[in-house]
């Protein structure tokens, strides 16, 4: 059963995964991608702010069409339409080892009105959230954790490396334990 939570996944199927290198990896993105939400929609209800909404749709996620202004931009459309009544959560789309029993436990620890997860780095926010009534000061790109604790939101500690591991190189994706199964779909094709 799904909780209260709404999880905003941005996507930008565009130009996505540039620092894996040149070429395109729309592909590799849109696998993990696909694995985040997957893993998110057990439970939680999740918007995916995209500009590739139909494979979104087909998992059962609301998607909304990506305003085409930048990360937090598109991250705001997605608070937007969930609203400020409920507990909100923003999860970036390249959490491809995400397990749904790693995300209720870091949901169910976010009791502060503002909460991160760090990402494996330490420097960036793998997942922020907020609780009903309070709005999300919105600091995704280089240095976030520092910007988001800046920003009022408490860090939760906890065992969840499918969650801080977010993918932003190809280095990042070799060092994936487990990822999901569109990932590893993408990976045994390239082998």
């Amino acid at each position: 059963m799904r909780a209260d939570w709404v999880v905003i996944v941005p996507f930008r199927a565009a130009s996505a995964k540039s620092r894996f290198g040149p070429g395109d990896n729309a592909e590799l993105a849109m696998a993990m991608a696909l694995d985040t939400v997957a893993a998110a929609l057990t439970v939680a209800h999740v918007i995916v702010v995209t500009d590739a909404a139909e494979p979104f749709v087909a998992l059962g996620a609301a998607v909304h069409p990506d305003p085409g202004a930048g990360l937090n931009a598109a991250i705001a459309a997605g608070l937007e339409q969930a609203g400020v009544d409920t507990p909100r959560a923003v999860l970036l789309g390249d959490h491809p080892a995400l397990t749904p029993t790693e995300l209720a436990a870091a949901l169910a620890a976010a009791t502060h009105p503002l909460s991160l997860v760090a990402d494996a780095a330490g420097d960036g926010s793998a997942l922020t959230a907020a609780r009903p009534g309070v709005p999300h000061a919105l600091a995704f790109g280089p240095g976030s954790r520092a910007a988001h604790i800046a920003e009022g939101y408490v860090e939760l500690d906890g065992d969840w490396p499918g969650l801080s591991a977010d993918v932003d190189t190809a280095a990042d994706l070799a060092g994936l334990a487990d990822p999901g199964p569109r990932t590893s779909a993408w990976l045994a094709s390239r082998s």
